[in-house]
């Protein structure tokens, strides 16, 4: 996965009925745009690192323009 700043961090709800979690990575920490990221959270606000799964997507800066 790679990823850069400004990215859309989507991760799949697992259950029936479960929202997807939405968030922009603030920070890329790993080499090339690997992760872990920094990811602020839309639901919420929230900020933290984060090593999405296989359940993640990235939409790219330029996918949502």
């Amino acid at each position: 996965m790679r990823a850069a700043v400004g990215d859309r961090i989507i991760v799949r709800g697992h259950k029936v009925g479960e929202h997807d979690r939405v968030g922009e990575i603030l920070e890329v920490r790993g080499e090339d745009g690997a992760p872990p990221y920094v990811v602020r959270w839309a639901r919420d606000g929230h900020e933290s690192t984060f090593r999405p799964g296989t359940d993640a997507i990235v939409e790219h800066l330029e996918d949502h323009h």
